[in-house]
C-alpha cells in the first residue's frame, strides 16, 4: 500500500462511472410480491419511467426454498441492468437499478412503491 507523501501532488478527482438506486420496500402487501405479472410490469414501468431502453428479454423466476422461496427478476437495460428480488414472506422488496448514464432515482422507488406498496428506503451510491 502506497502512502501519501506530504507535498505531493493531490489524488485526482473521482469521476463516477455510474449511479446505482438501491430501493429497499417494506411492509408490502403479499399480493403484488406474488404476482410475476405485476412483478413484469414493475420493470417495464421503471424502464419507461427513468428514461431508459430495455436489452434482452426480462429474466423472471420463482426459486428458493421455505421462507427464502420468492420471485426474483433481471433485466439488462443498455446501459446496465434492473434487479428485483420480491420476498413476500416478510412483505419486503428490494430493486437495485444501475446504469453509467443518469436517472431520477426518486422517480425509480415511487414506481416501486406504485407496484408493491410498502414503506421506502432509498440509497444512492456513485461508482
Amino acid at each position: 500500500m502506497q502512502q501519501a507523501v506530504l507535498g505531493s501532488a493531490p489524488e485526482p478527482t473521482y469521476t463516477p462511472w455510474g449511479m446505482l438506486a438501491a430501493i429497499d420496500l417494506h411492509a408490502c402487501e403479499f399480493a403484488p410480491l406474488a404476482d410475476p405479472e405485476n412483478i413484469a410490469a414493475f420493470v417495464r414501468a421503471v424502464i419507461d419511467a427513468i428514461g431508459m431502453r430495455s436489452h434482452g428479454p426480462l429474466s423472471l423466476e420463482r426459486f428458493g426454498d421455505g421462507d427464502l422461496e420468492g420471485w426474483s427478476a433481471m433485466q439488462f437495460i443498455e446501459t446496465s441492468s434492473i434487479t428485483v428480488h420480491a420476498d413476500e414472506v416478510s412483505g419486503r422488496c428490494f430493486v437495485d437499478v444501475f446504469s453509467c448514464r443518469p436517472f431520477d432515482a426518486e422517480v425509480a422507488a415511487g414506481v416501486a412503491v406504485a407496484h408493491f406498496g410498502g414503506r421506502p428506503a432509498l440509497r444512492v451510491l456513485r461508482r
